[in-house]
C-alpha cells in the first residue's frame, strides 16, 4: 500500500471506490418487474374467472343426508354442471340450505319451474335406483322445465321424479277412497302390459280421499278417453259373491308391489283421447269399474220384516236373473202402532235394463208414468224378496218377480224414496213352517205315550216268555209229526210207489174207454138208424 506512513495500529480497509448513479436505478426498476408481472397475471386470471364463473343457487332440503361441501357434485342427465360449495342450516334450523355454483354455459337451466333432488339409493314401488351412488356417493340430480322465467333459489324434492320433463306421455289424476297397497313408482297397466306409473299421491283436504297422479307413457296415452276405467290391480284379487268365486291378477309385479290397470268400455271406444291432467275415479277392482253406467236412476226402499243377515251394500236386484239394481243403504226402523222393527233397504233401480222401451196403448195398456207403471205391476203381484245367492257363504240379493198370491198391497209413494211392496222370503216360510212342526210336536204328550210303550214291552216280554215255556214245545212237536207225514206222503207218492202203479194202470184204462166211447160216437153220426135196428153186421 503505498501513500504516507500509517500508524502500525490503525487496521488495514480497501479503499473505496465511486460507482456511476445510473446503474443503480436500473437495477431497481428490474426488481419492480417480477410483482409487477405477478399482479397482471393475478389480475388476468381473475377477469377470466370472474368472466367465466356461472351462477350461484341456493336449494333448500329437508335433510343434508350424503351432501359434503366441496364434493358433491350437481348432474343433468349424468354431466357435470356444478358443485356444492357449503351445506348450512336455514335460520329456523327446520331445513338445510344448499350453496352450489353452476357452470356458465349450464345457467340456461335454471328455469322457474327447474326441480333438483338428491340421489341415494332407494327402494321404491318394486325399482331399485341409486346403486352407483354406493362407490361414488350420493350426488344432486336435477331436470330442467319449459318455463321462461330465470330463477335462483329453489326448493329440492325429497323424492326423485318419477319421469322427466323430455319424456313423452302425459299425466292423469285419479280419485279413490283409499291409496291401498300402491305407492310412488306402482305401474299402470294397460291390456296387462306397463305403459305407465304412480307418480305421487296426496291426501285430499276433506279428508275423504286421496288423489293419486298416474303418468302414463307415450303412445299408451292415446288409448286413455274420456270414458276409460281405473282400479286397483294390487295384489291377487279373490272375490265370492252371489255370482261365484272369481280370482284375477295382472302380472307377478302387481301380485308384489301393487299396481293400476285401465281400460275403455266396449260403448265409449269412439269418445275422444282425454285432455292432460283428466281427473278419473279409481275403483276397487275390475267388476265395479266395468259396471255399465245408467243414465236414469230410480230410487226405493223396501222394508223386510225377516232378517238380512247376509245382505250387503252393493248387493244386485234381479229380475229373473237379470240385475236391474243394488242395494246402496240398509237401516233399521221402529213402527211405535205396531210395536214392531222392520229393516228398510234403499236400492238404485235402473229402469234402462227393466225394459228397452214401453208400448203405450199396446196389449196390456202399459203406460209411460213410472207411478202408473209401478201400480199396475204391483197390483198383478210384482214383489221384492230376499233369496239366497251363494249357499256356501250365505249372501242374499233382493229377487223382484211375481207373486200371483201375494196379498194386495201398493207402493207408497208419499215416501221419499218411495216404498215398494216386499213378500217374505222362501227360506223365512220354511224357517217358520218348522217352527209350526216343532210346536205341534211339543204338543204331543211323550210321557204317557212313553209309559205306554214301557207297559207294552213288558206284555210282550211276559208273552215271549209264555211262548217259550209252554208254546214252542208244543209247537216243535207238531212239526215233528208234520216231518212224519211229509216223510208218509214222499213214500206214498214216490214213482216206484203202488199207488203211482195203480195210477198209472187207471188212467191207460180211461185212455182205452175214452178210444171206445169216441169210435161209437163215430159211427152213430154215421149209422143213426143204428140206434133202432143196431149195428148191422158186415157181408164178408
Amino acid at each position: 500500500m503505498t501513500g504516507p506512513e500509517q500508524d502500525p495500529e490503525t487496521p488495514d480497509f480497501p479503499e473505496a471506490v465511486a460507482t456511476p448513479a445510473h446503474r443503480s436505478r436500473l437495477r431497481m426498476q428490474l426488481v419492480w418487474l417480477v410483482p409487477i408481472v405477478a399482479v397482471l397475471i393475478g389480475g388476468w386470471l381473475a377477469v377470466k374467472a370472474v368472466i367465466e364463473q356461472g351462477p350461484q343457487i341456493t336449494i333448500t332440503f329437508k335433510t343434508g343426508e350424503g351432501l359434503e361441501a366441496g364434493k358433491t357434485k350437481i348432474k343433468f342427465k349424468d354431466v357435470d354442471i356444478g358443485i356444492v360449495k357449503s351445506v348450512a342450516l336455514s335460520q329456523d334450523s327446520k331445513r338445510v340450505v344448499v350453496t352450489a355454483d353452476i357452470a356458465k354455459d349450464a345457467g340456461r337451466l335454471l328455469v322457474d319451474n327447474t326441480r333438483f333432488w338428491v340421489v341415494r339409493p332407494r327402494i321404491s314401488g318394486g325399482s331399485v335406483s341409486g346403486l352407483g351412488t354406493l362407490l361414488s356417493g350420493s350426488y344432486i340430480a336435477s331436470d330442467t322445465g319449459n318455463a321462461t322465467k330465470t330463477r335462483h333459489d329453489f326448493v329440492g324434492l325429497e323424492t326423485p321424479p318419477a319421469f322427466t320433463s323430455d319424456v313423452p306421455g302425459r299425466e292423469f289424476l285419479l280419485k279413490s277412497e283409499d291409496v291401498g297397497s300402491l305407492d310412488v313408482g306402482s305401474p299402470v297397466f294397460f291390456r296387462r302390459l306397463q305403459v305407465g306409473e304412480i307418480t305421487a299421491y296426496n291426501l285430499d283436504s276433506d279428508g275423504r280421499g286421496v288423489t293419486l297422479h298416474v303418468f302414463i307413457n307415450a303412445p299408451y296415452d292415446q288409448f286413455v278417453q274420456t270414458g276409460s276405467r281405473f282400479w286397483h290391480a294390487s295384489g291377487v284379487d279373490v272375490s265370492l259373491d252371489t255370482g261365484g268365486l272369481r280370482i284375477s291378477t295382472q302380472s307377478l309385479v302387481s301380485i308384489l308391489v301393487g299396481g293400476i290397470a285401465f281400460e275403455t268400455p266396449e260403448d265409449s271406444l269412439a269418445q275422444p283421447a282425454a285432455a292432460t291432467n283428466t281427473t278419473f275415479a279409481l275403483f276397487h277392482d275390475r267388476t265395479n269399474a266395468m259396471k255399465r253406467q245408467d243414465r236414469i236412476v230410480h230410487k226405493y226402499t223396501v222394508a223386510f220384516g225377516e232378517s238380512v243377515r247376509g245382505l250387503a251394500i252393493g248387493a244386485p236386484v234381479e229380475f229373473r236373473g237379470i240385475v236391474i239394481g243394488e242395494v246402496t243403504a240398509i237401516h233399521t226402523r221402529y213402527n211405535p202402532a205396531t210395536r214392531k222393527f222392520s229393516i228398510p233397504v234403499d236400492i238404485n233401480f235402473y229402469p234402462e235394463r227393466f225394459t228397452s222401451r214401453y208400448r203405450a196403448g199396446g196389449d196390456g195398456g202399459v203406460s209411460e208414468n213410472p207411478h202408473e207403471l209401478g201400480d199396475l205391476l204391483v197390483e198383478q203381484g210384482l214383489r221384492m224378496q230376499l233369496r239366497t245367492g251363494n249357499l256356501l257363504t250365505g249372501q242374499l240379493y233382493i229377487a223382484l218377480d211375481f207373486f200371483p198370491n201375494a196379498p194386495k198391497s201398493k207402493i207408497d209413494w208419499s215416501h221419499n224414496p218411495p216404498e215398494f211392496p216386499s213378500m217374505q222370503g222362501d227360506l223365512q216360510s220354511l224357517q217358520q213352517s218348522l217352527t209350526r212342526v216343532v210346536a205341534q210336536l211339543n204338543s204331543i204328550p211323550f210321557g204317557p205315550i212313553g209309559q205306554n210303550t214301557k207297559d207294552m214291552l213288558r206284555n210282550a216280554t211276559s208273552l215271549l216268555t209264555r211262548l217259550d215255556s209252554e208254546i214252542v214245545p208244543q209247537a216243535r212237536d207238531t212239526l215233528v209229526s208234520a216231518h212224519t207225514a211229509l216223510d208218509s206222503a214222499n213214500t206214498t207218492l214216490g214213482p216206484d210207489s203202488t199207488l203211482q202203479q195203480n195210477t198209472s194202470d187207471a188212467m191207460k184204462e180211461l185212455a182205452r174207454t175214452a178210444a171206445a166211447l169216441r169210435s161209437l160216437a163215430d159211427y152213430l153220426e154215421r149209422h143213426p138208424e143204428a140206434v133202432v135196428r143196431g149195428k148191422k153186421e158186415e157181408q164178408p
